[in-house]
């Protein structure tokens, strides 16, 4: 069972020392962060905590993926600590899984029941005065056992959060637990009198070991501590103690977000030193040529027992990454935004350029578009950073498969030259490659890397020069795939959009032909052949029946000729619609009592229907629907024609019972020329033109047109316009 007693964690003199715990131990020269993941991993838990246990609340000086929920305020109820068991019984806590344990304050724990937590193995600490002030605590979301071993480990790793104040409960207090799920190790680890070497030896090789840079100073602002990670990446030396000279070297490295040299007063570990608790800051480091690295800082003062300054202590976590992928969220936004401004590649480069150069922290940027008549690559656009030029650069020829440039063309694939100071960087085919990259050179260019611009096939190349050797190839190309992407999209549409405009173009040019070329000759025709058909001189029976057919045939040659300009007039536009307020039932009523034919009209209609809408174009719907329904039903069967207005919307419904359409049929149609299959085989005659011009008119209105089924045989149209479209007149 485990053991909560609240007389000492309500202790006054143990509070007191808590207090003063909160002060020293977060400013110890080994990161509490870099302790509580260091224990998770020697463990092999998902989860550390090094804590300050209070009477009311736990305090999280130490944190490794703890959920933010619960550590992001740096502190939480006490109801939510498993790290008060052992401050309350002095001696290691466990549990092998909290789920299914027997005591009820385990099994519903608030960590078990809102976390997840199963498992936890947590040590005592204590200050120098022999006080209980928190614990070292590793967690697990599954069950497990933890072994004598490992229980070791974390006293022995406790023991280096202070040498002289604060240390982990001594082995030599661990009794044997009173059951199976809470139980101390079988053994116990003493400390010889060797134990300072081996802490000193074990918290170097600690440090070291950790891809976090640490560094220290002392009272007097000298640094007396660099870890390896911090070391190489300022180009110190590897080991020994860090002179004056290399100290001031390193700090001349130092830059603020912005890029200008970053004082050093203004230097994390100098702010720390002074008193002031550094948090979540970053701070770029530039090394000779390498590439401009970014650090998230985190620095505390260190403060003796006495309560006098002892020096400082900052980590250093290197996010070049994380924050170049954030400079690519924004510049995805901004690439966007010019896209969407732009009518062209050429009007988008420069600030899509712009934006991927400065995402990058590169001074140059070029974009190659295809020519697909010339085969050839063509620069549309091009950006350097203020007080920068790419110089003869930006007019040498690219030759496909030839280069950096020419090689990411023919192959697809991003290409590389990572320093181009290296004469294996890349292999240079020609005289005129090698011209090529002696302008790098003279340029100081030092990385280069050419992406294809990808639609189905290669539309272009992007181009992007660095002024430092770059290491992170694999994650720069996906990020700048990504960009490739988004233009390369936009390169298709505009495509797509040129070859629309080129058809609409050869459309409009069609209608002209066909307006001119073919219209006159028809009226021609026809008037001649009704001229010759009147005159009965000289004209027997069977030639004045074949004038006639010429006329009749020619008058409908022109009605589809008429037809056809009238749909491709209303498509493009160039003829718009009337819209005035008119009576659509009588416009109905008028056109159903014109119908001459033994089918029977069955007009259902109000008086009035007062709509918005273009009296000649409804009446042209009404006339082909009427027309359509009579043509393809039997003589004597009734048609049946209805006309309502409910909510805003005028409803036209036109029902007969002829032959049907087919239901695999009724998507195409609309389509112009199409007739149904059955249609076909009726031997009614039309153009398949009539439900097209319909269905164009009644979207130009902003409406909505519907076949359906008749049972047991027969067709019903729907067609929905809006009473007040909102459409203006034109």
């Amino acid at each position: 069972m485990v053991t909560v007693d609240e007389t000492l964690l309500h202790d006054p003199v143990r509070l007191e020392a808590v207090r003063r715990a909160r002060s020293t131990l977060p400013a110890l020269p080994m990161p509490l962060d870099a302790i509580a993941r260091f224990a998770a991993r020697l463990l092999d838990a998902p989860m550390g905590v090094v804590t300050l246990v209070g009477c009311d609340e736990e305090y999280f000086a130490g944190v490794h993926e703890l959920p933010a929920s619960l550590a992001g305020h740096g502190r939480a109820p006490i109801a939510y600590s498993v790290c008060q068991y052992m401050v309350s019984v002095d001696h290691p806590v466990w549990s092998g899984d909290m789920s299914t344990d027997d005591d009820p304050l385990l099994r519903h724990h608030p960590l078990t029941v809102e976390y997840g937590v199963r498992a936890f193995l947590g040590v005592p600490l204590r200050d120098g005065d022999d006080r209980l002030v928190g614990s070292l605590t590793v967690l697990d979301t599954v069950a497990r056992q933890w072994s004598d071993e490992q229980m070791t480990l974390l006293v022995w790793l406790a023991e280096l959060l202070h040498p002289t104040s604060v240390r982990a409960g001594a082995a030599a207090r661990v009794p044997a637990a009173a059951d199976t799920s809470l139980r101390a190790p079988a053994t116990a680890q003493i400390i010889d009198a060797d134990e300072a070497d081996v802490r000193d030896g074990f918290l170097t090789a600690l440090l070291d070991s950790l891809s976090v840079g640490v560094i220290a100073c002392d009272a007097a602002g000298q640094v007396v501590l660099v870890n390896r990670a911090l070391r190489e990446a300022q180009h110190l030396p590897a080991t020994g103690r860090v002179s004056a000279e290399h100290a001031a070297a390193a700090a001349a490295m130092l830059l603020d977000v912005d890029g200008t040299p970053l004082p050093v007063p203004q230097t994390p570990l100098m702010r720390a030193w002074r008193g002031e608790h550094v948090h979540d800051t970053d701070v770029l480091v530039k090394a000779g040529e390498d590439r401009i690295r970014t650090f998230n800082c985190n620095g505390r003062p260190i403060i003796g027992a006495d309560g006098r300054l002892r020096g400082a202590v900052v980590a250093a976590h290197e996010v070049t990454a994380v924050r170049r992928t954030q400079k690519f969220r924004i510049c995805h936004a901004a690439v966007t935004r010019a896209l969407a401004a732009a009518s062209s590649a050429a009007e988008a480069a420069p600030a899509v350029l712009q934006a991927i150069a400065t995402a990058l922290g590169w001074p140059h940027a070029q974009l190659w578009l295809v020519d697909d008549v010339t085969d050839s690559l063509t620069p549309i656009g091009q950006w350097s950073a203020p007080g920068t030029s790419l110089g003869d650069l930006t007019r040498h020829t690219v030759s496909k498969g030839e280069g950096v440039t020419g090689r990411a063309w023919a192959t697809g694939e991003s290409m590389w030259v990572c320093d181009t100071g290296t004469a294996e960087a890349v292999t240079l085919h020609t005289q005129h490659a090698q011209a090529v990259a002696e302008a790098w050179r003279r340029h100081g260019i030092r990385t280069v890397l050419s992406v294809p611009i990808r639609h189905d096939s290669v539309l272009g190349v992007l181009t992007c020069y660095a002024d430092a050797p770059e290491y992170q190839q694999d994650q720069l190309t996906v990020l700048l795939d990504g960009i490739a992407a988004q233009i390369g999209v936009f390169l298709a549409l505009r495509r797509a959009g040129d070859l629309s405009r080129q058809l609409a173009r050869s459309k409009d040019d069609f209608i002209a032909l066909v307006g001119h070329e073919m219209r006159t000759p028809l009226t021609s025709i026809a008037a001649y052949a009704t001229i010759l058909a009147e005159e009965g001189d000289g004209i027997d029976d069977d030639h004045r029946q074949m004038m006639q057919a010429i006329e009749r045939n020619t008058i409908m040659l022109r009605d589809i000729v008429d037809t056809l300009l009238d749909l491709a007039g209303l498509d493009s536009g160039h003829v718009g619609l009337d819209i005035a307020p008119v009576d659509f039932a009588r416009i109905t009523a008028e056109t159903a009592a014109t119908v001459n034919d033994s089918t029977r009209v069955h007009a259902d209609l109000p008086d009035h229907l007062i709509m918005d809408g273009d009296a000649h174009r409804l009446r042209q719907i009404v006339t082909h629907l009427l027309s359509n329904a009579i043509a393809y039903s039997p003589p004597g069967s009734d048609v049946h024609l209805h006309l309502t207005v409910e909510g805003g919307i005028v409803q036209l419904r036109v029902t007969d019972t002829g032959i049907g359409i087919p239901a695999d049929e009724r998507r195409h149609l609309f389509d112009r020329f199409y007739r149904a299959s059955n249609v076909r085989h009726h031997g009614t005659r039309g153009a398949g033109l009539g439900l097209s011009l319909v269905h164009t008119i009644v979207e130009l209105h902003a409406g909505a047109i519907t076949v359906t089924a008749q049972q047991p045989s027969g067709t019903t149209v729907l067609v929905r316009l809006p009473q007040h479209t909102g459409l203006h007149q034109r």
